[in-house]
């Protein structure tokens, strides 16, 4: 079994999202995703509009996505690696280059983002109608 983990807050979930998903799933077997916790959010000096809890429970409903985990901090990626058997690490490409430390452990691949959709630009333009 092919095992693949990708990592994001996934808040205000987006087509963007189930587009990366279901092309990180392409690429194995069994698609693990790791999202940012509530208190990793506040060192990030990030705010979800939901909760840890919610962004599990509406990503555990997707047909691509086959576990959650938390991330908790920035170092933890080898040990999810490692303690997963995962063999393909994916992130959207504006992170290119910075996860090449994992190539050591499995392979990493970034994959294009995409095009007209960010949550970025959604909370932008929520906060425009108001």
């Amino acid at each position: 079994m092919k095992k693949v983990i990708t990592y994001g807050t996934f808040d205000l979930l987006h087509w963007g999202h189930i587009n990366l998903l279901k092309r990180a799933k392409d690429l194995g077997d069994y698609l693990v995703v790791a999202i940012s916790s509530d208190e990793f959010n506040k060192i990030k000096g990030k705010k979800s509009f939901h909760s840890y809890e919610n962004r599990k429970l509406i990503l555990e409903a997707i047909k691509y996505v086959d576990e959650v985990i938390p991330e908790d901090n920035w170092e933890q990626k080898v040990n999810d690696v490692q303690e997963h058997n995962i063999d393909v690490f994916v992130m959207g490409d504006d992170w290119v280059g910075k996860f090449d430390f994992l190539k050591d452990y499995c392979d990493v691949i970034y994959l294009k983002r995409t095009v007209g959709i960010s949550t970025t630009q959604i909370k932008r333009e929520l906060a425009t109608t108001k």
